[in-house]
């Protein structure tokens, strides 16, 4: 029995990668949805505004940033990761309910992307755009320069799967889940908040965890 449990305990890491990436490819071709209902080993939810979405890796990722900036730019992959790196370990919380405890996350400070560019003086937000060519979402620039917030490359000290949103996306650790944007391929600094693709259905713009949409979710801070 011991030996049992021993070898259960060395294979749950591969088990549990096993079924992330089956749920995670199932749900990226269910036309029904009813797959992302269904939480993996890790305790996450797959969710997608659109029957699919396409695939990046090192050779065909791009970020672009640009809006109200003095330098614009375009980051491959390898150029991101190149940059310094900033490790973060919070719970991950959905306002559906769903809560994901102790969660690292890893990847570039915005705030130093942002420095990077140039932001101008009558720049106020930033808008984030994604290649699944409907998922939006904004901060204000005070939001996004805050030091947790990340363009994520990593979660659980791994490199970000497809399903998850990768290989790069947004990571707003104070926030509600649907703020941390999947499958990152644009940032624009603008003059204004623009709602995203969530917020136009309804949820808050400002979406601190434990004190946005009716919740009172344990704040992640």
């Amino acid at each position: 029995m011991l030996g049992l449990g021993a070898a259960g305990l060395v294979a749950a890491p591969a088990l549990q990668r096993g079924l992330e990436g089956f749920l995670g490819a199932a749900a990226d071709k269910d036309p029904t949805g009813l797959t992302g209902l269904l939480p993996n080993g890790g305790g996450f939810r797959y969710y997608s505004v659109t029957a699919s979405v396409p695939r990046k890796g090192p050779d065909t990722y791009q970020l672009r940033i640009d809006g109200l900036v003095d330098r614009p730019a375009t980051y491959t992959l390898d150029a991101l990761r190149a940059l310094p790196q900033t490790r973060i370990v919070r719970d991950v919380q959905c306002v559906t309910g769903w809560r994901v405890p102790h969660t690292p996350f890893g990847g570039v400070r915005l705030a130093h992307l942002l420095d990077a560019a140039g932001v101008r003086p009558e720049a106020k937000a930033v808008r984030f755009t994604c290649f699944d060519g409907a998922y939006s979402e904004s901060l204000t620039l005070q939001q996004a320069r805050r030091a947790d917030v990340l363009v994520a490359l990593s979660m659980r000290d791994r490199p970000i799967g497809h399903a998850h949103g990768g290989p790069v996306r947004l990571y707003v650790a104070p926030m509600y889940f649907y703020k941390s944007a999947k499958w990152l391929s644009g940032i624009s600094v603008t003059s204004d908040v623009r709602p995203g693709y969530w917020e136009e259905r309804g949820y808050d713009v400002d979406a601190w965890v434990g004190r946005s949409n009716g919740r009172d979710d344990t704040p992640t801070v």
